[in-house]
C-alpha cells in the first residue's frame, strides 16, 4: 500500500509563495506519475501539476509560469512550489501517484495523500 504525506499548506496573502511536499512511502516515485491535484468547496477535483520520471512537466493553463513542480527520488518526496497565488488558488491539495504518463487525468490515480489546505487571503 503507497502512503503519501503532504505537509507544507498554510494560509498566505495574495502574491505570497508557499512549497508543499509529499513524502511517498515507498520508491515509487522514478516508476509512476506524480501529480498535484487541487479541490475547493463545491467545486470537482482538478489536476494542477504532474511529472514522469521522463519528459516535460504537465502543468494546468491556470498555475502554468507560477507553480513549479520537482521530484527528489533519493528522499521520495514530490514538491510543489506555489508562487505569486491568488485567492483562486485556494484549496485542499492532494498529492497522488498513478500510473505513467497519467498527466493530469484525476480518474486514472488510485493513491492519494490525505490533502493539505491552501488558504490566499486577497
Amino acid at each position: 500500500q503507497v502512503q503519501l504525506v503532504e505537509s507544507g499548506g498554510g494560509s498566505v496573502q495574495a502574491g505570497g509563495s508557499l512549497r508543499l511536499s509529499c513524502r511517498v512511502s515507498i520508491y515509487i516515485i522514478s516508476r509512476y506519475s506524480m501529480g498535484w491535484f487541487r479541490q475547493a468547496p463545491g467545486k470537482e477535483r482538478e489536476g494542477v501539476a504532474a511529472i514522469d520520471s521522463d519528459g516535460p512537466p504537465t502543468y494546468a493553463d491556470s498555475v502554468k509560469g507560477r507553480f513549479t513542480i520537482s521530484q527528489d527520488n533519493a528522499k521520495s518526496t514530490l514538491y510543489l512550489q506555489m508562487n505569486s497565488l491568488e485567492p483562486e488558488d485556494a484549496a485542499m491539495y492532494y498529492c497522488a501517484a498513478g500510473p505513467a504518463w497519467s498527466r493530469l487525468r484525476v480518474a486514472l490515480y488510485s493513491n492519494w495523500g490525505q490533502g493539505t489546505q491552501v488558504t490566499v487571503s486577497s
